[in-house]
């Protein structure tokens, strides 16, 4: 999985996503509402969930992990005893924010560290990072009912990063549902409607015999999705639905929404 951005600016990222996380936390949101795009957690769950995955990936990577570190094995991963307490909740997760920043910076991108998707340094882990709060952001401002914006770069290396995610668990995992998405001649092109050539943010997704191939590009497909960058990125992670007024399919929506119900991590 080739990164499109510098490593010291996924760590730049991961800093920035966790202070805008944190002004969620504190912006006088029920911690308890329920996160309409992750339905199982609460937002205080959701912001768990986030800040003890930022200290799991700390662990290993300041441990140089060889294999992966079970997570009730990281000290401060469950965050503050007492839930409802926004302020303890936004110092655990500044803090596990700095220490992984701290740790990735440290490390650099290729100190070898354990990792699931067959890249084994800690790059992998900060352009991971960067995307997972980057899209848990979204849950949080989404159930808050807070603006969402991210930088066109960011978005549109998440968008490639999903794309080689899909095409890794097609090669490990051969009955994963994402296998279902093998065939001839359907294509899914991804065309972000505001931004200029310096991003190039138009994809073009082939679903093959051989599995998922893809390209940065503008070319003719069975279905297109259009809208501005950040809505496409969520809706192709399933944050926002194909029938937002911001987005616009054209074509065979079936084969959209057949990949949306597929393409997964595994």
């Amino acid at each position: 999985m080739t990164p499109l951005l510098a490593h010291d600016r996924y760590c730049d990222e991961i800093a920035h996503q966790v202070g805008l996380l944190r002004s969620v936390v504190t912006s006088g949101a029920d911690l308890s509402g329920t996160v309409p795009t992750c339905p199982e957690w609460s937002l205080e769950d959701l912001v768990r969930h986030m800040g003890g995955a930022l200290r799991w990936v700390e662990l290993m990577v300041r441990t140089r992990a060889e294999e992966e570190v079970p997570e009730e094995r990281v000290p401060g991963a469950a965050g503050p005893g007492a839930r409802g307490d926004a302020a303890a909740l936004d110092a655990w997760l500044a803090e596990s924010g700095e220490q992984l920043v701290a740790a990735l910076r440290e490390a650099g991108p290729d100190t070898k560290v354990w990792g699931w998707a067959g890249i084994l340094n800690a790059g992998f882990w900060a352009r991971r990072v960067t995307h997972e709060i980057t899209v848990h952001r979204a849950d949080a401002t989404l159930a808050a009912g807070l603006p969402y914006e991210v930088a066109p770069e960011v978005a549109a290396d998440a968008l490639d990063e999903w794309l080689q995610i899909v095409e890794y668990v097609q090669r490990t995992v051969p009955h994963d549902a994402a296998g279902e998405l093998r065939g001839p001649g359907r294509s899914i092109h991804l065309h972000a409607t505001d931004t200029g050539p310096e991003v190039n943010a138009e994809w073009l997704v082939e679903l093959t015999e051989d599995g998922v191939a893809w390209r940065r590009g503008h070319e003719k497909a069975t279905v297109a999705l259009r809208g501005p960058l950040t809505s496409v990125l969520l809706a192709f992670y399933r944050r926002l639905p194909l029938d937002a007024p911001e987005l616009e399919v054209l074509g065979e929506r079936q084969l959209l929404e057949f990949w949306l119900e597929r393409a997964t991590f595994g």
